[in-house]
């Protein structure tokens, strides 16, 4: 559960280093430049491995069905923020993730390996939602200039918002569908490194054609970012372009997925995707105190219920492995 902890803490930094980027940098191409490079590389990691397991004809559905889901997420996560806002992406695409969870779990898990929806459970992820809800649809604090959707360069406002929040859905259960599906082969005896591995490398693979359509302001833009007054900009300046991706696709991506792979070895799926409900509280944190986004008291409530709904979701599942142990 530790891994799924750290990796949920390095997904939070994400959107407020995407603010880094130039304005002119599409969020698809922060997205597919994110996913393809750390995709790319976990695949490498699989050597000769990956390929055998690729060979496997009953593997083969669930790589493909994962690595598409791995495509559509960075996608719609990074247009998401865009749109929405940091905060709001964030909690919307996350917060979603367990409810899509539990029920791919239902027919994706194995049958040894589906783990009953709990009271506990059930009460946790309830609240948890509930403060996404509230973080969505109140959280902004519109009194003020704010800055919700300056992720790269998005509008917040009117419809922007709803179809950000509708692409936040999207990613929730694009990172649902992939949690599913690597953790049906770990729990079928793979190695979760080598799951990992494939699933994201194809993905990558399939996501270079979008990088290379729409990065080239990652190699040559020089226009500031969108949110350049912000407190982050005002601690870092303007890093390049690349440094951004490569920390985005080196940290966020590449060392928290191998220990996000790693947690799904006693972790149920709808339970890992529960506790990585820390990734928007971090994220939000981020954004009002880095990046100068501005939260109502309905937010703050919000943010408060997913934290609480973590927190008690996490020490049940700690009480279970210590009883197994």
């Amino acid at each position: 559960m530790i891994g799924i902890v750290l990796a949920a803490l390095l997904w939070g930094t994400t959107g407020t280093a995407a603010t880094l980027l130039p304005r002119d940098v599409n969020p698809l191409a922060t997205g597919a430049a994110t996913m393809a490079i750390g995709g790319l590389l976990l695949g490498a990691l699989t050597g000769r491995g990956g390929i055998r397991l690729l060979r496997e004809r009953a593997a083969r559905p669930w790589i493909a069905l994962g690595a598409l889901a791995v495509v559509a997420y960075p996608l719609a996560f990074y247009s998401a923020m865009s749109l929405a806002g940091v905060a709001v992406g964030n909690v919307v695409a996350l917060g979603s993730a367990p409810v899509f969870a539990a029920v791919l779990e239902r027919w994706i898990a194995p049958r040894g390996h589906r783990s009953p929806l709990t009271r506990t459970w059930m009460i946790a992820a309830g609240v948890a939602v509930v403060g996404i809800v509230l973080l969505a649809l109140f959280g902004h604090d519109t009194s003020g200039a704010g800055r919700a959707g300056a992720v790269t360069g998005g509008s917040a406002a009117g419809s922007s918002t709803g179809l950000g929040v509708l692409l936040g859905l999207v990613a929730g259960l694009a990172y649902a569908t992939y949690t599913c599906t690597a953790a049906r082969l770990i729990r079928t005896g793979r190695r979760s490194s080598m799951v990992v591995g494939v699933q994201f490398g194809v993905g990558g693979l399939l996501l270079v054609p979008v990088l290379l359509a729409t990065g080239a302001p990652l190699l040559f833009s020089d226009t500031p970012s969108a949110v350049a007054d912000s407190p982050l900009h005002a601690l870092l300046g303007q890093p390049p372009a690349l440094l951004v991706v490569a920390y985005l696709a080196l940290g966020p991506m590449f060392a928290a997925y191998l220990l996000f792979g790693r947690g799904l070895r006693t972790v149920a799926s709808s339970r890992a995707t529960t506790i990585t409900l820390l990734e928007p509280f971090v994220a939000t944190l981020l954004g009002v105190v880095a990046v100068g986004e501005r939260l109502a008291p309905l937010g703050w409530l919000g943010l408060a219920l997913v934290l609480a709904g973590v927190v008690v979701d996490a020490v049940v599942a700690a009480r279970g492995q210590a009883r197994n142990l």
